[in-house]
């Protein structure tokens, strides 16, 4: 058929044979937003075709690993948004508290089509394979959360940004373009087909049995509106110089897109165009960080099966830190006192309640938490752990393959080896002298410090 959706993009998970059905069915699982969703472009394009009504599917999984009130509050609040703009495109929008793979399969047995958008990581991919094997109508997946579909950027684990970027560069033009939604010629809004929808965020987080041990961020609020807002004003106010300040602790050099990208509420074809739109001096690093270190990020978790596990990391790092695991540790912190940030390094301790407080650290400063865990733990595989279990709880990103590897480019994923020193080995330190040197810390100790 004729698709406005790159072939590439697309993928069919099962052999079941096409039939007739009441409604044609996008489950959407990781892309929470209409504006440049291939998925949902596509799976409007296969229910026109069929003069079938499209329906919309999201299943709150109340036993999703690693998540909590934190993560539930900004996706929810983001399903709220996805709610209002699939009802102004007569599309019904089934919003349920049930395992997602099994109510898709539910409402499949009345579909034409189901669509499903791609995540990457081991739970994603665990559902994709029970609805494969149980839906009794053809299965598709739409791939709409990178620039570049994986598979297409690459065959294989790449080794650094360097490699992956030649790849990427040679197809920008093919796969950087806005893909237009519009609506399906027939509504769906007067199936009955009962739904949380329309229910407010807060009456729909009491139906949940979650953990609420962790707080919602007090500083980010979830959905593509806010998403929009936010990256209007870095456009208007920061682009220009994120190239100078993006890394400077103490000041607003970011984006703050990392929350709303993972969880699929804005695309990063939108930013990209935008950002192509405004130019300027600071757009091509923002490029670099959004679409080459994002899709390695991708790459990596694609390509690893233990992409979550320090046995991920190539040789020469796990062999020059098993090397040096015995050397004396000038500091050795207990999870408990990492957590609450109870160290002498007030530039640490910053850190990590930025994170505590916000669901959000800034990213030069991740990496200097990340190398001081390894630092301060016994082994490198408990810091690892450690690093790995704070980030998916308090950061709104985590569980996302731009923090998994992130945490290990800590420990020496994607760089090279350097000069060897205590305890790193070979692995890139970074030091408090080094972020005194560049940066001024005590603006950053201070401005985490103001943070309720």
């Amino acid at each position: 058929m004729i698709t406005l959706v790159e072939p590439e993009r697309i993928r069919t998970l099962n052999d079941a044979p096409v039939r007739s059905g009441r409604y044609v069915m996008y489950w959407m699982q990781s892309s929470h937003r209409t504006t440049d969703n291939p998925a949902l472009r596509y799976a409007i394009e296969r229910a026109d075709r069929a003069t079938l009504p499209l329906v919309v599917y999201f299943g709150l999984d109340q036993s999703y690993p690693e998540a909590n009130l934190r993560h539930f509050r900004f996706m929810v609040e983001g399903l709220t948004d996805v709610d209002r703009s699939l009802e102004s495109l007569g599309i019904r929008f089934i919003l349920r508290t049930e395992s997602p793979q099994e109510g898709a399969c539910a409402l499949a047995r009345d579909a034409a089509l189901v669509v499903v958008d791609r995540g990457y990581t081991r739970p994603q991919q665990a559902m994709y394979r029970f609805a494969a094997e149980h839906c009794r109508c053809p299965l598709v997946q739409v791939e709409g959360n990178v620039v570049v579909p994986v598979e297409t950027a690459s065959q294989k684990a790449e080794y650094s940004a360097a490699t992956l970027r030649r790849r990427i560069d040679r197809l920008l033009d093919r796969f950087l373009h806005p893909v237009e939604t519009g609506s399906p010629r027939r509504s769906s809004l007067t199936l009955d087909l009962p739904t949380l929808a329309g229910e407010t965020t807060d009456a729909i987080l009491s139906r949940l049995e979650i953990d609420r041990t962790v707080p919602a961020s007090r500083v980010f609020r979830g959905g593509s509106g806010e998403a929009d807002r936010r990256f209007s004003e870095f456009i208007a106010q920061r682009l220009d110089d994120f190239a100078e300040n993006r890394n400077d602790p103490g000041g607003m050099g970011s984006s703050e897109m990392s929350p709303y990208l993972h969880f699929g509420q804005v695309s990063p074809v939108t930013l990209a165009l935008l950002a192509q739109e405004h130019g300027g001096r600071g757009t091509p690093a923002f490029l670099e960080e959004l679409i080459v270190r994002r899709e390695l990020a991708v790459n990596f978790v694609r390509f690893h099966d233990q992409y979550d596990s320090f046995a991920s990391l190539p040789a020469w790092a796990q062999k020059t830190l098993l090397l040096h695991q015995g050397d004396q540790r000038e500091y050795v912190y207990s999870a408990a006192d990492l957590e609450r940030a109870a160290t002498h390094d007030p530039y640490w301790n910053a850190a990590q309640q930025e994170m505590v407080k916000t669901g959000k650290m800034q990213g030069y400063m991740r990496m200097y938490w990340g190398k001081k865990i390894l630092e301060w733990s016994p082994t490198p595989q408990e810091a690892w752990a450690l690093a790995l279990s704070l980030n998916n709880k308090y950061e709104i990103d985590g569980r996302d393959p731009n923090g998994y590897a992130g945490i290990a480019w800590c420990f020496g994923k994607h760089d090279r080896p350097w000069g060897e020193r205590e305890i790193f080995g070979m692995v890139r330190t970074m030091t408090a002298q080094g972020l005194e040197r560049k940066f001024a810390m005590d603006r950053y100790v201070a401005k985490i410090g103001k943070i309720p």
